[in-house]
């Protein structure tokens, strides 16, 4: 009975642990962050709507090319004296009355401003989509910053582990030491309150890991974040190979690629379309124009009888009044704009000052992208020689550090200076780290100038 209450424990403790594996939190990779993130993103959906909105616009636009066709129909009553519409005549009753018709219009030439309205609509899709496309780029980045804070953030916290580990060794060292007589007590209270900064620290790095990984949580728009975690990709690698090329290059390739550069034109092109269209209203309109009305009186009728005698007859069907009633009426319309208090020209000329501004906005754009690949490149090279740098100064810290450690064992070394030198250790394990990590962002933000994403971006 025992063995088998021993194997059910043993069963039930299997699957507990069984259960637990099967429910370990997901690690994401940057890519599937990125990818998560272009898909879910509230910034992204509202360009995305932009989008849409710019399409509504396009068959707005279009529309302006064909006919207007409007239908109208109404019906009144006339008590006392009126005049009938029908017959023309004034009696002293009441009637009724119905009207049908049907106006037509198209617009013949109106001064190219709805061919030129047409051609802004297309260009105004396509700068919504670039500014989509921009709105896809910046969040790709944010996200491949926030995802490397947390490896910055969780490697620290090992280094701040690892710390605490070796001081309590040498803590529990330190005391054997004591009680031999090798050290002073005092040294021993200098390693606990060593230990107990450590533990500070480690809970200090421990919020660090967790904040990164809300405000990752948070820009993917993601839930449930309680249990949200990345994986542990700590390799510097360039892939790509982006530090062989030259800045002139990269410049270049960025010239072809970037997103803001495109958005600029298309808003140059935008611009001159504006003025295009304020410059058609300084011609002249022609407008078609046809119009089909019938009517209908219900009210009695009065008139002569074959003898000549004054009789009232009753209205005729209603249907027949409206076959015999019927009435076209077509024709041209044409306005010639003479005097319309400067308002033409006045909005022409603040067109032509936004056309001045885009021309200026696309100039500055220019230099701008020029600044921000070479600045990219420099802080990317930078970067680079910090990082190997301070794997230079962690060799040497570690090598000085262990020939502390062996005067401080055998009592060569005071615990104040040990501690310094220990101190001097971490400060370069720290440098490392964050040399480290700003030089993976640097090689990011220079790899977006030469056009590589960290995801493909597929336009929907």
């Amino acid at each position: 009975m025992k063995i088998n209450k021993y194997n059910s424990l043993v069963f039930a403790l299997f699957i507990g642990l069984s259960a637990s594996a099967q429910t370990q939190p997901k690690q994401w990779t940057l890519e599937e962050c990125v990818r998560y993130a272009l898909d879910n993103n509230i910034t992204i959906k509202l360009s995305e709507l932009d989008v849409k909105n710019a399409v509504i616009d396009k068959r707005g636009a279009l529309g302006s090319y064909l006919p207007s066709v409007n239908g109208n129909a109404s019906h009144s009553w006339n008590i006392g004296l009126n005049v009938n519409p029908v017959t023309n005549i004034a009696t002293t009753q009441t009637t009724q009355y119905s009207s049908l018709g049907v106006t037509a219009g198209v617009d013949i030439y109106k001064g190219l401003q709805n061919q030129n309205a047409y051609r802004k609509a297309k260009l105004s899709i396509i700068a919504s989509q670039y500014q989509l496309l921009k709105m896809q780029e910046d969040i790709s980045l944010n996200v491949a910053n926030a995802f490397l804070e947390i490896l910055f953030n969780k490697e620290n916290l090992k280094v701040k582990k690892e710390q605490l580990s070796i001081d309590q060794k040498r803590l529990a060292r330190s005391e054997e030491m004591v009680n031999a007589g090798t050290i002073p007590r005092g040294d021993l209270y200098d390693l606990k309150a060593t230990a107990a900064t450590d533990q500070q620290a480690i809970i200090v790095a421990e919020n660090s890991v967790l904040i990164s990984k809300l405000s990752l949580a948070q820009l993917l728009q993601l839930k449930e974040f309680t249990d949200f975690d990345v994986i542990d990709d700590t390799n510097v690698k360039d892939e790509n190979n982006i530090m062989a090329q030259t800045p002139i290059d990269i410049y270049n390739k960025a010239k072809e690629t970037r997103t803001e550069l495109k958005l600029a034109q298309t808003n140059l092109e935008i611009a001159e379309k504006n003025v295009s269209i304020a410059r058609g209203a300084y011609q002249p309109t022609l407008k078609g124009f046809y119009q089909f009305s019938t009517s209908a009186s219900y009210g009695d009728r009065t008139g002569l009888d074959a003898n000549g005698n004054l009789v009232t007859f009753g209205p005729d069907p209603v249907f027949t009044q409206f076959s015999d009633n019927k009435g076209h009426n077509f024709g041209f319309q044409l306005n010639v704009p003479i005097f319309n208090g400067f308002s033409a020209r006045n909005n022409v000329e603040r067109n032509k000052v936004s056309l001045e501004k885009s021309k200026i906005d696309f100039e500055q754009k220019s230099l701008d992208l020029q600044r921000n690949v070479y600045t990219a490149f420099t802080d990317a090279k930078g970067a680079l020689n910090a990082y190997e740098s301070s794997t230079v100064t962690l060799e040497a810290r570690q090598q000085a550090y262990n020939y502390a450690k062996e005067k401080y064992d055998v009592g060569l070394m005071n615990s104040f200076d040990f501690t310094q030198a220990q101190t001097l250790l971490t400060n370069a394990q720290s440098d490392v780290i964050r040399t480290k990590y700003d030089y993976m962002f640097k090689i990011k933000i220079l790899e977006f100038y030469f056009g590589i994403p960290i995801v493909p971006i597929i336009t929907k």
